[in-house]
């Protein structure tokens, strides 16, 4: 709770990945994918209930063994391929009332720790927005990017390309795919955590890695290893 609002958290997680399959309980640094999550959601300071939705029964049995609370399970209409990321949200609000804002954490972002998620909460909070969301900062600007024709000839993505050195191109962020907050009536018309009113939390980018394919596993495990190489060397 924050400011007498409750705030449910969702961990959304279905079955039938096609990039990695089972990727959602895909080992990482001895537990699934999954608990890295429902860890860091249940360390948070403002977070009073976090759930898992899911409609994979072995998805669900490693949620709970790593202390996820699964309340229902999610029907097979909202766990698709084209089903749309908001619906299991919406659905997820439906099946748990009570709550006034929301927080989405995808289960493909293990590195976003509790404090990453609180302060956005704190920032959601104290920039009286309709949601917030978390972003990194991008080093591939895309002034310098381009797209190619039929006939392969390059035109600018951004209308024109601006050849400068990279520290005089604007800053671009990008979402991270870590932490998504809403209010909940705002999230119920507009459907969408992303709207003018939203704010950005800057997340770092060794905490930004957003698990799509076998090599972000070994990147997220290169920089756990490291992380625990580091602090070992500081004791």
């Amino acid at each position: 709770m924050i400011n007498e609002k409750k705030v449910l958290a969702i961990i959304p997680a279905r079955g039938g990945s096609k990039g990695v399959p089972g990727k959602n309980i895909h080992n990482l640094a001895g537990k699934p994918l999954i608990a890295w999550t429902i860890e860091e959601a249940n360390k948070s300071v403002y977070i009073d209930r976090a759930i898992v939705s899911s409609d994979d029964d072995a998805i669900i049995q490693a949620a709970v063994a790593y202390g996820g609370d699964v309340p229902f399970i999610r029907p097979a209409s909202l766990a698709q391929d084209d089903t749309s990321g908001i619906s299991p949200i919406l659905h997820a609000i439906d099946q748990i009332p009570g709550y006034d804002y929301v927080v989405l954490l995808q289960p493909t972002s293990p590195l976003r720790n509790y404090n990453d998620i609180d302060e956005c909460i704190e920032l959601f909070v104290a920039s009286a927005a309709t949601a917030a969301v978390s972003v990194t900062k991008q080093e591939k600007s895309p002034y310098w990017m381009f797209e190619l024709n039929e006939e392969n000839r390059m035109k600018p993505l951004m209308g024109e390309s601006i050849v400068v050195p990279r520290q005089n191109l604007p800053k671009v962020f990008s979402l991270n795919g870590a932490i998504y907050i809403s209010s909940i009536e705002q999230l119920k018309q507009t459907e969408s955590f992303l709207t003018e009113e939203t704010v950005a939390y800057v997340m770092p980018t060794e905490r930004s890695i957003d698990i799509d394919t076998l090599t972000d596993f070994r990147m997220c495990e290169i920089l756990l290893e490291s992380s625990a190489s580091k602090a070992i060397a500081e004791r």
